[in-house]
């Protein structure tokens, strides 16, 4: 079943249909959200209340647009309102959660066999997490789609109701901002540095 048949439904009262869209989206709509809050737990909350707002403003689906690239602005919005609200710096947020992450957000330790090694592995994850965040939030956007859901910038463009072009200028500033601030704080080459950002 289509998600416009799955959502026509709904509509006139399967309300019970609205599981099929949330088991079709939530791992996606997770990984959008753990990209800007790094913490499961709130990632989860933050999903949650995704998929509660988009049921409660279903009626308002125009059916031009897909039903994921809906969901996944909705989910945008939510997380950067989220980080406007706490304004909680990302080391705090973090400081807890290392172990709690996703396997998709976790650097992979494995591939070290020195504990000193992984403890070194987890600060520069916390570095790098707190340099994410002081991206811009379009920056932010872009390349946390682009990174955590790894979506096409064709999507990425329909979700930011932008040009691919400006997508990918987006994702390049910001790839070229972290490389610069990461290289002074982890005085790593650059190239170190771009495959620490892709693994963590």
């Amino acid at each position: 079943m289509s998600d416009f048949k799955v959502i026509e439904n709904i509509l006139i009262g399967h309300q019970n249909d609205y599981r099929i869209l949330v088991e079709k989206y939530q791992e996606q709509i997770f990984r959008i959200c753990i990209g800007y809050i790094h913490n499961e737990d709130d990632a989860n909350d933050l999903t949650q209340e995704t998929f509660i707002k988009a049921f409660n403003n279903l009626s308002s689906f125009k059916f031009k647009s897909s039903f994921s690239t809906w969901v996944y602005r909705i989910a945008v919005n939510i997380c950067l309102n989220h980080l406007r609200k706490r304004k909680v710096n990302i080391l705090d947020r973090i400081e807890n959660s290392l172990d709690s992450l996703t396997s998709k957000t976790t650097m992979r330790v494995t591939d070290y066999s020195n504990p000193e090694e992984i403890l070194i592995t987890e600060e520069h994850r916390k570095v790098i997490f707190n340099e994410i965040d002081k991206l811009s939030d379009k920056q932010k956007t872009a390349f946390i789609l682009s990174k955590y859901d790894e979506l096409p910038q064709k999507e990425i463009a329909k979700i930011m109701q932008i040009t691919e072009g400006a997508v990918e200028s987006l994702i390049q500033r910001a790839k070229n901002n972290l490389q610069k601030r990461l290289s002074k704080v982890l005085k790593q080459d650059k190239q170190v540095i771009m495959k620490m950002i892709l693994i963590c």
